[in-house]
């Protein structure tokens, strides 16, 4: 008679049964907890990305944020210090400001190009290139004090390859819209 006991079958089938189901176990709770501890991280990157587009033809309008954006005026050409093969780009939105707690509904606020083959350019200095008068960038835009109603006019400068001129889309990305993006359609020629 021995001290010690293992409920082990002496055949061996018990230790082979218990395998099976630790290894039956393993293949069910290892994707469960990768899908658990990655939750959090796939819903983070999902609000803090550009990545559902909402088109809008031009001239129209569409609701964002909180206020109602349309496309005012996209023109582009060499201008300033460009490197070679580059172009200066001005985007402007007209901007109707529906809540005017901009600084909760336009936080991360992006305005971009995207062109056909699917590049995204954002916001650069060009020297010697400037917003036109009254036309605000994102950030001064939120902390402007705008009053619900009231018109603004959004701009950015981006420096775009010529080979990318005659596709390029203006785009807007908001913090409270994310992973939606409106995605303007070019004013006609």
């Amino acid at each position: 008679m021995s001290a010690v006991s293992t409920d082990i079958d002496p055949a061996g089938g018990g230790e082979k049964k218990w395998r099976r189901r630790g290894l039956a176990a393993l293949a069910i709770l290892l994707p469960l907890t990768l899908a658990e501890t990655s939750y959090e991280s796939i819903r983070e990157w999902l609000h803090g990305e550009d990545l559902i587009a909402r088109d809008v033809e031009f001239g129209q309008g569409a609701p964002f944020g909180g206020s109602e954006w349309r496309l005012a005026d996209l023109r582009g050409g060499k201008a300033g210090r460009l490197p070679d093969h580059a172009m200066a780009v001005i985007a402007t939105f007209a901007v109707t400001v529906g809540d005017p707690d901009l600084q909760k509904q336009w936080l991360g606020c992006k305005v971009m190009l995207t062109d056909a083959a699917g590049r995204r350019w954002l916001p650069d200095f060009i020297s010697g290139v400037s917003l036109p008068d009254g036309v605000m960038n994102c950030t001064s835009a939120i902390f402007s004090g705008a009053q619900k109603g009231e018109i603004i006019s959004v701009g950015e400068t981006f420096i775009v390859p010529e080979d990318a001129i005659e596709t390029i889309r203006p785009a807007v990305g908001l913090g409270s819209e994310r992973p939606w993006f409106l995605r303007f359609q070019r004013p006609p020629k």
